[in-house]
């Protein structure tokens, strides 16, 4: 056996590299409240992907231990392939989104596209540790790599939350005439008297209160309030129809402080699931703003999570 693994020292190389691949692939793939990606179809998509990648990556070390250089061409082209796949989910996301009765909106799903994008390089490099490892050394530093390789993709595998940079409460829903406001924070004005008695009634309110300067401006993005709303929406469900603007879940900053008072109507009524989950709203990378970092700033820095 022993001899056997020695003979075929390259291709247990590669084989063990395209299995850590897909093991990594299979440990960043969930479906889960989003019900994205689909299943078992779109599962099925990005697993294939995940081999194709494996793949990729295990077979580049021994073509390039044999000077066989035309293998970067081809990770070249899976680079391509994967933009590609971006573009795809970008827009797959863009035209379900105009279905939802709350969107996600464009920049929680330009998030999501360059997760899956990120993903598949993600699987290319723990394929080619363990399969360099495997093929330089031996098979047990290319196992023992692969394992180092799938904490790292673990490690990588979610950023922060909202619990990071903010801090949330419930606040009660005011109905005062025709303004709705969520503490002291003005929401919007509602005119009919038959939405002011449903805002009364199932409406439930919170304030976040950013714990630094770039929390309160990541906060104040657009992009992360939807992803928030989205968010709840999806979880709690949501008391509207089609061309019901007035019930429409909302967030509203307050000018002064940069607190974001939250408004919404679920379907299930639980303050506390409510927070607990906008504590878990993951961060967007396309949201994300640090101005402490400018040198002007300096004196006022902070730390985001």
């Amino acid at each position: 056996m022993l001899a056997l693994l020695k003979e075929n020292h390259h291709l247990v190389g590669v084989l063990l590299g395209i299995v850590f691949g897909v093991i990594a692939r299979l440990l960043m793939l969930k479906t889960d409240y989003r019900q994205y990606p689909t299943y078992p179809h779109g599962r099925i998509i990005h697993i294939s992907l995940g081999v194709i990648a494996a793949a990729l990556g295990a077979v580049a070390v021994p073509a390039l231990l044999g000077k066989d250089y035309t293998a970067i061409t081809f990770l070249t082209l899976a680079a391509q392939q994967f933009r590609d796949v971006r573009k795809m989910e970008r827009e797959t996301l863009t035209k379900i989104d105009s279905l939802e009765l709350v969107s996600r909106g464009a920049t929680y799903i330009e998030g999501i596209a360059m997760v899956f994008e990120g993903r598949n390089y993600l699987v290319i490099m723990s394929a080619l540790l363990t399969s360099l490892f495997s093929i330089v050394i031996n098979i047990w530093f290319g196992i023992a790599a692969g394992l180092l390789s799938l904490i790292i993709v673990f490690k990588l595998k979610s950023g922060h939350k909202i619990a990071h940079i903010a801090s949330v409460e419930i606040a009660e829903v005011v109905v005062d005439g025709p303004d709705l406001f969520v503490s002291d924070i003005y929401i919007m004005n509602v005119g009919l008297k038959a939405n002011q008695d449903i805002i009364a009634k199932r409406g439930i309110g919170y304030i976040l209160k950013p714990t630094n300067p770039n929390s309160k401006v990541t906060l104040s993005n657009i992009g992360q309030r939807q992803a928030i709303l989205y968010d709840l929406a999806t979880i709690l469900g949501v008391y509207r129809d089609d061309g019901e603007p007035a019930l429409i879940p909302m967030a509203k900053l307050d000018m002064d402080d940069g607190r974001l008072a939250i408004f919404m109507l679920p379907q299930e009524k639980d303050e506390e699931k409510g927070r607990d989950i906008i504590r878990a709203v993951q961060i967007l990378e396309s949201a994300v703003r640090m101005p402490t970092e400018a040198k002007v700033n300096e004196k006022e820095a902070g730390k985001v999570g």
